[in-house]
């Protein structure tokens, strides 16, 4: 018996279920991350695992990761695998560990306002379960609802679409199941609504991407139903002009759950509008909270041109449409999003610099931005990048010319953008990721983004994960089994 085959057998020892069909391997070696897409056959490219685990509960969680830290074979923890920066990419092999068997409601207290849910657990059917259940709801609403899960949304500190008003996912978390890499199951959270009990070991977990343990459950703030609804839609001159319209509007202490502004470009193509920036507004939940909300809203629109509310019923109808961006890479173009977060000071700034260097980039042909999820200090602004390049060239930096690790000249313009957007972001001190999290793609600008930060984070992942057998390579952290071969 070979080494893999000695595994698997080891690994069917503690798991139920263990997969090693050949096209269930292959679909493991990819997610959304759009870099892959530019080049033909990417995921028979990739590395593949040696087996799929499907665990049903946190026991063969810990079982499993326990077997492999004993024998040093690395574990990529995988839910839906809807993210777009390869952060559950096995690019080492060894294990992929699916979730999405672990689902469902574990405890609902109504009372408390708080549901313990399972981590495998697709959005849409947990909005689903609560409401049928309880009347509740967790405000959650990524655009990747339908295909991402719980586990996945607190493990890269995922956003959803009516987040001023509910807020990020680490804000609705009380508190967490954790299986670390050696087999040993940690609860973090107490039960209550605030405490002075040391550091937040939950937060040390969100956001860490699968790198200092699995996460099996999660303890949410849920809420119920709103029973009011509450629609408006402007039109600004300016996209500078919009956004301090949402910086008044939130630092007056109102939060609409929905704060979108469009720039003119991604308002002509999405609503059909002439040299305007859309503004929408939307509230929901008590009719009082709602009606003042609004009001403030009103007040610091004032300026602005009316727009007609049908227009954010028809954001909302095709809100989670990307067959857009399909349409794009089938064609052979070079597409992707990019989300990143400022304070309002730097914002107007970040925005022209972005822009203006994008434009200067051979092969750009559009770049286009809308204001997504706002704050009293600052907001996330999401950029949407179309370009082609057809062929390599001369003035392409030499660090990238000399590496032809690259498949198509679109893969080096994809390199560029995300080079001139991220450096540009680091330089006006804002974050280099908003909710779409590090995982590859975002890797090699962590430790300047962190500083010295990063080096406390290398400690923390030596010290719960001392054979580094999770998520190896993500988040720029140094890995057991290597440098991943870029453009991994």
């Amino acid at each position: 018996m070979n080494r893999e085959d000695h595994l698997i057998a080891q690994l069917s020892n503690v798991c139920d279920i263990v997969e090693t069909d050949t096209s269930v391997l292959q679909a493991k070696t990819l997610d959304f991350w759009p870099f892959a897409m530019l080049e033909a056959g990417a995921s028979e490219r990739y590395p593949a695992p040696t087996a799929v685990v499907k665990p049903t509960n946190t026991n063969e969680v810990a079982a499993v990761l326990s077997l492999l830290n004993s024998v040093g074979v690395p574990v990529v923890a995988q839910g839906g695998r809807s993210g777009v920066c390869g952060g559950s990419v096995p690019i080492f092999g060894g294990v992929c560990m699916d979730l999405t068997a672990m689902k469902g409601i574990v405890s609902l207290d109504k009372d408390s306002c708080v549901a313990e849910v399972k981590a495998g657990t697709f959005g849409n059917d947990l909005e689903q379960e609560l409401e049928e259940k309880a009347g509740m709801t967790l405000g959650h609403w990524p655009q990747s609802i339908e295909i991402s899960t719980v586990g996945g949304w607190v493990a890269c500190r995922s956003s959803g679409q009516y987040s001023t008003r509910y807020g990020k996912i680490e804000d609705m978390i009380t508190g967490l199941e954790v299986v670390l890499a050696d087999g040993t199951i940690v609860h973090t959270g107490n039960n209550a609504p605030r405490s002075a009990m040391g550091g937040d070991l939950t937060q040390l977990f969100v956001g860490s991407e699968g790198t200092l343990g699995v996460i099996t459950k999660a303890e949410l703030r849920i809420w119920h139903l709103p029973k009011s609804e509450w629609r408006r839609a402007y039109l600004w001159p300016s996209f500078e002009e919009g956004l301090d319209a949402c910086r008044r509007i939130l630092q007056r202490h109102a939060t609409p759950a929905v704060l979108r502004l469009y720039d003119k470009t991604e308002s002509s193509f999405h609503f059909s509008l002439s040299d305007r920036c859309l503004l929408l507004a939307l509230d929901e939940g008590d009719p009082a909270i709602v009606s003042a909300t609004m009001q403030v809203v009103e007040e610091e629109c004032s300026s602005a041109e009316r727009a007609e509310e049908s227009l954010v019923a028809r954001w909302l109808e095709n809100r989670n449409d990307i067959s857009a961006m399909a349409k794009w890479l089938e064609a052979g173009m070079m597409v992707d999003t990019i989300e990143i977060a400022a304070r309002w000071s730097a914002l107007p700034r970040i925005h022209r610099k972005i822009t203006s260097r994008l434009a200067s980039l051979n092969g750009v042909l559009s770049t286009s931005a809308h204001q997504s999820h706002a704050y009293p200090d600052g907001a996330c602004i999401y950029y949407t990048i179309i370009g082609k390049r057809n062929e390599y060239s001369d003035d392409q930096p030499s660090a990238i010319r000399v590496d032809r690790t690259f498949s198509s000249p679109n893969q080096v313009l994809y390199i560029e953008i995300w080079d001139t957007v991220m450096n540009t972001v680091l330089e006006e001190r804002g974050a280099i990721s908003h909710h779409h999290g590090i995982g590859l793609n975002r890797a090699r600008f962590m430790r300047s983004a962190l500083g010295e930060g990063f080096n406390v984070l290398t400690r923390l992942k030596s010290s719960l994960d001392p054979r580094g057998i999770l998520n190896p390579g993500k988040l720029g952290l140094p890995s057991p089994f290597g440098e991943p071969a870029w453009p991994f």
